[in-house]
């Protein structure tokens, strides 16, 4: 065997011990780390400046904190990090490690069944937590010194400490760029009616997701409803991918009719039915586009465009035209507005050029 197969085979034998992160960039790693230390230690000063002063001396922040931290800004988006995890979590676990500390002698039987019970009760309450299972070893073991820890403690400082660490990564990822509290990507019919939502109607089905867990045998740390977008986003790139390097510039309309965000409804929509469309680019005096007008919300004659648009759906016109196909088959948009680096629209992609060029490609 040369020397290059055995380098192979223990890089692919390290590489189990060395999992990572999907979609976890360098840029998240520099903001979960300023983030964690900016919490740590605004949670610690705000729980010492609102102790009592009067009251029995216990610390600032607690051990599990720094765990909660790992979640919070390092992966916001796990269902083991929104708030109500994190605080129930957290509470409950030192709960039960208090009264597990008071009750049973035993220290060995005691931290066990401290740790267990938290899990046990986190799942059964849908606050699964991992730093909830410290809350309730640090309780267990604190109570089973002379002076056992009193039932306040799970709310100062476990339960304060939480809130805040809650309320520093809700502040945090304001301008981190992700969402929290994270919002899973649930589809829903876009005209309040009982239909499913276009994109749920075929294809992907949630039997097939729970098919495909069940015979896996594994409990992942990701949403339900993200783990099926994120198999629809995969589905889609890899037949972007199958069916070549069609572009937004290859489809698009270039002769783009727009309007300004000052102009009153009664105008936008006479130039829609004028030109036979649905959907209006708005945009501001300089020509930068600012959103999206559609023919439905123009009913008021005297209202500006600028106060029914509605958030613009945008590409670049080398982005791939299929990647298109979810963000425009949920009913909430008609359409793209495909800019410039300096957001100037250069094109309009319409659910009918997508689905014009859809067709020519299942045709090819």
């Amino acid at each position: 065997m040369n020397d290059t197969n055995v380098i192979g085979r223990w890089r692919l034998r390290f590489r189990r011990f060395t999992p990572r992160l999907a979609g976890w960039t360098p840029r998240d790693r520099s903001l979960a780390s300023v983030g964690a230390m900016l919490a740590i230690c605004a949670a610690g000063f705000l729980s010492w400046w609102v102790a009592t002063p009067a009251g029995p001396r216990l610390p600032l922040i607690v051990a599990p904190m720094g765990a909660s931290a790992v979640l919070l800004f390092a992966v916001p988006a796990s269902p083991l990090a929104q708030p109500w995890s994190v605080i129930v979590g957290n509470m409950l676990s030192a709960l039960i490690g208090i009264a597990v500390g008071r009750y049973v002698a035993d220290p060995f039987l005691a931290t066990g069944l401290a740790v267990g019970l938290a899990i046990g009760a986190m799942t059964l309450t849908r606050s699964l937590h991992p730093p909830g299972g410290a809350a309730a070893l640090l309780t267990v073991l604190a109570s089973h010194h002379p002076q056992s820890l009193p039932y306040q403690f799970a709310l100062q400082p476990v339960g304060l400490n939480s809130c805040l660490m809650v309320a520093c990564a809700w502040l945090f990822h304001r301008f981190s760029g992700h969402v929290y509290p994270h919002r899973p990507a649930v589809s829903i019919a876009a005209h309040a009616t009982s239909d499913p939502a276009p994109d749920l109607r075929s294809g992907l089905q949630d039997e097939d997701i729970d098919a495909a867990l069940a015979q896996l045998h594994e409990t992942f740390d990701i949403d339900r409803d993200d783990l099926k977008r994120l198999v629809q986003e995969v589905q889609l790139h890899a037949l972007a991918r199958r069916r070549g390097s069609l572009s937004c510039a290859d489809i698009m309309s270039r002769d783009v009719i727009s309007t300004e965000q000052y102009a009153t409804c009664a105008d936008a929509r006479e130039i829609m039915h004028e030109r036979g469309l649905r959907i209006l680019p708005v945009v501001n005096r300089v020509g930068i586009l600012v959103g999206m007008a559609e023919l439905v919300d123009l009913t008021e004659d005297e209202a500006l465009v600028a106060s029914v648009m509605k958030k613009a759906v945008t590409a670049w016109p080398d982005s791939p035209a299929l990647e298109l196909i979810a963000r425009l088959s949920d009913g909430r948009a008609h359409g793209a507005a495909i800019i410039d680096p300096d957001r100037h629209v250069v094109g309009l992609i319409t659910q009918t050029d997508l689905l014009a060029a859809t067709m020519n490609l299942a045709a090819n």
